[in-house]
């Protein structure tokens, strides 16, 4: 979700973006999340769509504004996603009693069982006002 804010300033995921930046909701991010985020933004591909300032700008933020928490212990979960790399952030929202507001179609397909969002459902969920 926060690369895609980058991406497209209009859509849902900036929306959903800009009120946790107007203190709609707490976000939580972990060491992990943000070194994932850091080498996401580093792929040649969205190189050319997000600059490094604004990479660089992203990842200050979070580490500055965002809840950090350590990243949990690696545990049993009651439900995996069917990409192996997104389970830590399944441990993490377990953890940290949190939904996760996400684009990804892994993650997403386990909406009905965790408490997993896409960013324009979950905008719909806080109060923009």
């Amino acid at each position: 979700m926060l690369i895609a804010a980058l991406l497209s300033p209009r859509g849902s995921p900036a929306r959903v973006f800009r009120a946790w930046l107007d203190g709609a909701f707490e976000l939580i991010v972990s060491p992990a999340l943000l070194g994932e985020l850091e080498r996401a933004l580093e792929y040649p591909k969205l190189r050319k769509r997000v600059s490094s300032h604004d990479s660089q700008a992203l990842i200050e933020l979070l580490r500055h504004s965002a809840t950090i928490v350590a990243d949990p212990a690696p545990a049993a979960l009651a439900v995996s996603s069917r990409d192996p790399g997104d389970n830590y952030l399944l441990a993490l929202a377990a953890d940290q009693q949190a939904a996760l507001v996400s684009g990804d179609k892994d993650l997403l397909a386990l909406a009905g069982e965790l408490p997993i969002h896409s960013p324009a459902a979950f905008g719909g969920l806080i109060d923009f006002s």
